[in-house]
């Protein structure tokens, strides 16, 4: 099971690199060359997708070590805590970036279609934080009940 999520990971993270630094500045680049007056657009954009995708490779590099700690038999212990910690972090950072661009949208928007989406994202971004928050928390107890348990045996 594990060797197949890792097959996964290893793809989707090379696939992210290509959107990362190949993809969407070119497509930036290309926006701001057919429609000069929103090339000022052209690096925030850039430099916003790169971030978020950021956020997303820390999420599967996180993943990764989980992985790893389980194919241990390590993963009740405290160094998964670092790693789910890291996972709700990026998560987080990346629904505040979303946020700040559903805000601008709004703020600018003609056609309520983009907004409602990016409403839609920001709503399902933030349900995965609190997700996030409730499995590290059931982590942590099953962490300490472990250790007690290792103590009494």
């Amino acid at each position: 099971m594990i060797l197949p999520l890792r097959a996964f990971l290893a793809l989707f993270f090379a696939i992210l690199l290509v959107f990362q630094f190949l993809s969407f500045p070119g497509q930036f680049a290309h926006m701001a060359q057919v429609e000069p007056q929103s090339a000022h657009l052209r690096w925030p954009l850039t430099l916003v997708a790169g971030f978020l995708i950021l956020c997303v490779q820390v999420v599967v590099v996180a993943t990764w070590k989980l992985l790893t700690l389980v194919r241990r038999d390590r993963i009740f212990t405290k160094a998964s805590l670092v790693w789910v910690d890291a996972i709700a972090w990026a998560i987080f950072a990346g629904w505040l970036v979303l946020v700040g661009i559903a805000t601008a949208v709004v703020l600018n928007a003609d056609d309520p279609g983009v907004p409602m989406v990016l409403f839609l994202l920001s709503t399902g971004v933030g349900v995965l934080v609190l997700v996030v928050v409730v499995l590290r928390a059931l982590l942590r107890q099953a962490v300490e009940l472990r250790s007690d348990l290792e103590a009494v045996i």
